[in-house]
């Protein structure tokens, strides 16, 4: 019994792979980096051009001849034969393999006992003789082909130092011993001061200095708001009398250049508002930096007399009438709905669900004049900045990531316009399409740590989006970073915008709730698979023009639609 199309087809495959591999590793072998500091450590000095050149060309030479050593040894092809024997016939398989195997030998085995119909009886003896012959052929390649290198080296064929340093090198790169130690991170060391500093006593001149800094920033955008304005009236009042001179005394090239002229001016302004403001936020970034690594050490020193005076507290930042904060809590007071529910199958895992009716803004704005209730959000944020409890927030933009108008601009100034303090902000300055988002982090915001910039256009004003709209599967690969990288708590609009318009009638909304809960209740069942079943905070949130009968509307749609927890009453009995 001879069958050799088996053996050829599946030695073909073997030859084109063993070849490709080899030839890899004989160039992996013979790469040695001609840097200044490689030449260094091995005693030399750098290789100049011509040397470079001729290394290149001895190189040629020895992948040449270890190639002639692999066509010696390798890729030859191997007759394996099994003689056996059914009843008083005596059959012999015989299967030419070529060699190297990478083919795992019972799966080869296998192949052969399905494609010649062997009996199942010798099916134990011939995987073993096949295992055996392949394991033994394959030893006396690898012994051929160390031999021929060894010869090769004695001969002169190869250069011994290029492969010793090649064998240093490579043991150095995979060795832990070797390996460099981790450099100093400023990020994690400040994260660590931070953490530690925040949670001491210092904790209220930390929230102290923070706010100091905003209203020193929020004051400066204040002015270059007053100072474009005032640039605009005057712009304004100086085009009206030139429209009025129009077709008279001037023409459209004279309108023309004094627009010019205007856009060139706020240009100016703006750009000089531009750069007070970063230099002033870079000097408060150091300044806080310095102060806080500043204060840690002082910590650890008991001794030092003026640590008191460091952290002394600084009430008259946030002490304020009780009407005052009743008044404060009237304005903004929010519609909220709270839900506790269970997802899952068998493993189910709790999460909380809120529904508000808020300005998304407000989980950034700080207060010029904050209470105590606000004191206690900024403080909260604080404590879990370096944590494994971050808070997010989905903010719908536009997809031009290097404009500053809109929801970007009002958001930028809440943070004073300005980078943290901690964690800079990182923007690419390029467009992106529906559906696609950028992240910015933050530090100095009232109540939350991550925003989600997700992209949008003007189809999410329709009523006509389905579950593979962009902007619903942008939703579900923010969720997808929230259970990555310790997000807990996401703020999400739950209508998709975050201004009511005329064509968003009770029946858009309730359409676009539904679908916007079904949605969120897949991705956060699939939440299971990310991260194991973490328990999460999830809050809608619906803008704050929208009515209160509309509100509950909403409120009760969403037990329809999650399974939420039922409450147990208990009564005693008399």
């Amino acid at each position: 019994m001879k069958q050799r199309y088996f053996g050829s087809e599946f030695s073909l495959g073997l030859e084109e792979r063993g070849t490709e591999d080899s030839e890899s590793a004989g160039e992996n072998l013979l790469a040695v980096k001609t840097s200044k500091k490689s030449a260094d450590l091995l005693g030399g000095s750098a290789l100049t051009a011509p040397s470079v050149a001729l290394a290149s060309e001895e190189r040629e030479i020895l992948l040449k001849n270890m190639k002639k050593n692999r066509e010696r040894f390798c890729n030859k092809e191997r007759e394996f034969v099994y003689k056996f024997k059914v009843g008083n016939e005596r059959f012999e398989l015989r299967v030419p393999l070529r060699f190297p195997v990478d083919e795992n030998a019972s799966h080869l085995h296998g192949r052969l006992m399905l494609l010649h119909n062997l009996p199942c009886f010798i099916e134990s003896d011939l995987k073993e003789a096949l295992s055996r012959f392949v394991e033994e052929e394959s030893l006396r390649d690898h012994d051929r082909h160390a031999e021929a290198s060894l010869d090769a080296v004695k001969s002169g064929e190869v250069d011994l130092h290029q492969l010793a340093s090649t064998w240093a090198k490579a043991y150095a790169e995979t060795t832990l011993e070797h390996a460099r130690p981790e450099e100093p991170n400023w990020d994690e060391d400040f994260a660590d001061v931070y953490h530690d500093l925040i949670h001491s006593p210092a904790s209220e001149t930390l929230l102290n200095l923070e706010h100091n800094y905003f209203v020193s920033i929020s004051e400066l955008i204040g002015e270059r708001d007053v100072e474009l304005k005032k640039l605009r009236e005057r712009q304004g009042i100086e085009m009206e009398k030139v429209m009025q001179e129009l077709g008279k005394s001037l023409t459209d090239q004279d309108v023309n250049s004094l627009a010019a002229q205007h856009f060139e001016s706020q240009q100016d302004l703006e750009n000089k508002w531009s750069n007070e403001l970063k230099q002033s936020t870079a000097i408060q970034k150091q300044e806080y930096q310095e102060w806080v690594i500043k204060l840690h050490q002082d910590l650890k020193n008991p001794d030092n007399s003026s640590l008191s005076e460091e952290i002394k507290v600084q009430p008259s930042q946030f002490r304020e009438t009780a009407d005052a904060v009743g008044r404060i809590y009237e304005e903004q007071r929010k519609l909220e709905e709270s839900f506790t529910i269970h997802l899952g199958a068998q493993l189910k895992t709790m999460h909380n669900l809120r529904l508000l009716r808020a300005d998304m803004l407000d989980f950034c704005k700080h207060k010029r004049t904050p209470g105590s209730g606000v004191k206690l959000h900024r403080l909260q944020t604080a404590l879990s900045l370096y944590s494994t409890s971050l808070c997010g927030l989905v903010l719908l933009v536009d997809n031009r990531i290097n404009s500053y108008s809109g929801i970007k601009r009002d958001s930028g100034n809440q943070n004073g316009g300005s980078d943290d303090k901690s964690k800079n902000s990182e923007r690419n300055y390029l467009n992106i399409l529906p559906g696609e988002f950028y992240i910015t982090r933050h530090s100095n915001l009232s109540e939350i740590h991550v925003a989600f910039h997700l992209c949008v256009d003007d189809n999410v004003k329709s009523g006509n989006i389905t579950a593979r709209d962009p902007a619903i599967m942008g939703l579900r690969n923010i969720l997808k970073v929230c259970c990555t990288h310790d997000i807990t708590t996401i703020s999400i609009p739950l209508l998709l915008v975050h201004d009511m318009s005329e064509e968003m009638t009770i029946p858009w909304c309730l359409r676009r709730a539904e679908l916007v809960f079904k949605c969120v209740k897949g991705f956060m069942m699939e939440m299971a698979s990310w991260d194991g079943g973490i328990s999460r905070t999830v809050q809608f949130l619906v803008p704050q023009s929208i009515s209160e009968e509309m509100f509950y509307q909403l409120s009760n749609m969403l037990p329809q639609i999650f399974r939420v927890s039922s409450t147990l009453t208990l009564t005693s009995k008399h």
